[in-house]
This record gives C-alpha cells, structure tokens and sequence, in this order.
C-alpha cells in the first residue's frame, strides 16, 4: 500500500441524493476539522467552464458521467479534507469501486425534505417534468447503491446542518 496515498485521503466522504445536504455539511465537516472541503460537481464545472445542467444539454450524460467520475478518482487521490459527490456519482460502478477502504457516509433525505430542499429544480438537468416524481423516482433507485456504498448513513430530514455534522464527527470518533 502506498503510504503516501494515504496522507491524501479525503476525511470523509458524503453521498446522497440531490437536497440531502452534501455540500452544507461538508462545509460545516470542514470547519470543525480545520481543514478544506471539496465538491466533486463543482470540480467538474470548473473543468469544463460550464454549468453541469448545460454539460447534460450540449453533449449528454454520458459525457458528464465520465468528466464527474475522472473529478471523483482526481479528489480522491489529492484531497485530504471533506469531499461531496455528486447525487449521482455513485451510480457508476467504478466511482463504488474507488470508494472502497474511504469512510463514506450516506446523508439520507426523505421525498418531503428533498423537494422542499431543490425547489423547482430548474438547474438540476435529472428533475425536467415533475419535479416530486422525478425525486421519488431517483430516491428509490439510488437508494439502495447509496446505502451499498456508506460506512454509515445519517437521517437528515428535520435536522439543522449542523446537528447532521455533529452525528457525523460523533459517530466517525466512535469507529476511531
């Protein structure tokens, strides 16, 4: 094992689906610990110097998988503090598979809290149409390969970002 890898390890991982919180409580994760957080989507924004709703449009999910999974492997290998996937990254397989041996928490979001959390969901490209079915329908998806992929899952619903990072750091300590 390359020992110097290690020293880059990403202090936790969040997964979950879009309106679960990701990239608040990283950065809440962030602050407590002291160090940096990362979001994989915005990685890949940067990248392309476009929005992922207009990557989806002009050259199609296919193209943004790939560009999202290559940001996941790159954030896994270099960064050292909380990193966000995208809702969907943990679809690809590959992306599970470069997850294995990171702490990885699933922050799990009932339909209610989500679609209140998105709104309209007008730059989220997955949610054109009816915004509470196509949730539903991405929640009852993915939510098996999310909870496949976790360490350990954290309920947000009703929760403050706050009270979701403090289970987390709680619940991370206790495994140390």
């Amino acid at each position: 094992m390359n020992l110097d890898k290690l020293d880059h390890r990403p202090r936790v991982v969040l997964i979950g689906p879009m309106g679960s919180g990701k990239t608040t409580v990283a950065g809440r994760l962030a602050r407590h610990w002291g160090v940096s957080s990362r979001d994989t989507d915005h990685d890949v924004e940067v990248a392309e110097g476009r929005a992922i709703s207009d990557i989806f449009v002009e050259s199609g999910e296919a193209h943004f998988r790939a560009l999202e999974r290559a940001a996941v492997k790159r954030a896994l290998e270099e960064h050292d503090g909380v990193l966000a996937l995208g809702g969907g990254a943990v679809v690809d397989e590959q992306t599970r598979a470069a997850l294995a041996g990171h702490t990885v928490v699933f922050l799990r979001v009932g339909l209610a809290d989500a679609v209140k959390r998105v709104g309209l969901g007008t730059s989220r490209p997955l949610l054109l149409g009816n915004v509470r079915s196509r949730i539903k329908a991405l929640l009852d998806e993915r939510t098996p390969v999310y909870e496949a992929a976790a360490t350990f899952a954290v309920d947000t619903d009703g929760r403050t970002p706050d009270e979701i990072a403090d289970e987390i750091v709680t619940r991370i300590e206790e495994q140390s």
